[in-house]
């Protein structure tokens, strides 16, 4: 009666076990599916030989290993993760982040204050208050015509 229990028990964790391992491994034939999910002939083979792996005594790590290294990394719902998985993960990132800064230098460069740097140039040359005003009205930018500063940024600025 303790050899049933035993080989019942045991019989419950492989199948725990190939349960498992099953969920986290990518149908071939599929794609979409996990081999536990799946009813292809491929799925079918790939679940009998976890199953047997697992009763050969190997470990979840081999029985990954040997399916990685028959079928490939993508037959793993996690890859590992290398220089090629961060480059493949961080590049959207960086793109942003060159994006906005090129977007940011752009505005900044929009919203210089041009009358400045020009009495900035000609501050040692002597002008009658009429030429100060005749040159800040040309250079002043106008105003931009339906675009609106945020209320946050009015409200920041204390506008």
């Amino acid at each position: 009666m303790a050899s049933e229990d035993d080989a019942v028990k045991k019989a419950m964790i492989v199948d725990a076990r190939a349960r498992n391992i099953s969920h986290n491994v990518r149908c071939t034939e599929c794609g979409s599916q996990s081999i536990e999910d799946s009813q292809a002939d491929i799925a079918i083979l790939l679940r009998k030989l976890i199953r047997d792996e697992i009763q050969s005594g190997k470990t979840d790590k081999d029985i990954y290993k040997k399916l990685e290294d028959e079928f490939g990394e993508t037959v793993l719902y996690t890859p590992k993760f290398d220089m090629q998985t961060a480059a493949l993960w961080l590049l959207p990132l960086l793109i942003a982040g060159s994006a906005a800064g090129v977007w940011a230098y752009n505005r900044h460069k929009q919203k210089t204050n041009v009358h400045i740097m020009a009495l900035n140039l000609v501050r040692g040359v002597p002008l009658t208050p009429k030429e100060k005003e005749t040159m800040l009205d040309i250079l002043t930018p106008p105003r931009s015509q339906g675009v609106r500063t945020p209320f946050w940024w009015r409200r920041w600025l204390g506008q």
